[in-house]
């Protein structure tokens, strides 16, 4: 069970990074890259 709230929590954590970053780069290469520190953020959590 206490995976199931990490892995959760780790999706929203994810999501509220997409959004911020989303709105907070000016081009698609820095949109990019906050997608992949996303993405390298959530495979650490999951370790």
């Amino acid at each position: 069970m206490i995976t199931l709230l990490k892995r959760l929590s780790l999706v929203l954590l994810a999501t509220g990074f997409l959004a911020v970053g989303g709105i907070g780069c000016n081009t698609a290469h820095g949109f990019g890259k906050d997608v992949t520190k996303t993405g390298d953020a959530i495979q650490r959590g999951t370790k």
